[in-house]
């Protein structure tokens, strides 16, 4: 209202003014804040990928490691598949993932292995899965 007003004295004294004729000033909305994704989240993402979306995530437990030669992290996942249609995914996992190819930015899956299975059969068919992956730092 205050820029109106101006405008408008401006215009009755005689001025001229470069916006008087610009359109008012659009209103910008503040862009959303996105965080990073970090390496975690995608070794986190690429294995329930490999579970083909039919397990849950129970627990995820990261801890860096160091060598003379080498650093990295070390993954630990707790899967639960359960019904009959996640323990095939379930299966279909424990045989894939030591030859699994990991695309993960900077860095490289060492190792992948398979730690602990809990397998139970019934009406109420459930696999409990360990799987323990070590990452290497690129470069």
């Amino acid at each position: 209202m205050l820029h109106e007003a101006l405008i408008e004295i401006a215009r009755i004294a005689g001025f001229e003014t470069k916006s008087a004729d610009a359109p008012a000033p659009t209103r910008q909305t503040a862009r959303r804040y996105r965080p990073r994704r970090t390496v975690s989240d995608r070794v986190r993402e690429a294995v329930l990928a490999l579970a083909e979306g039919k397990a849950s995530l129970l627990t995820h437990e990261e801890t860096a490691w160091h060598s003379i030669t080498f650093s990295g992290t070390r993954h630990e996942f707790m899967l639960d598949f359960d019904g009959i249609e996640a323990v095939v995914a379930g299966e279909n996992f424990l045989e894939a993932l030591p030859d699994h190819e990991f695309a993960i930015p900077g860095h490289l899956v060492a190792d992948a292995t398979i730690r602990e299975v809990d397998h139970r059969f019934g009406a109420n068919e459930r696999m409990l899965v360990t799987a323990v992956l070590l990452l290497l730092e690129e470069g």
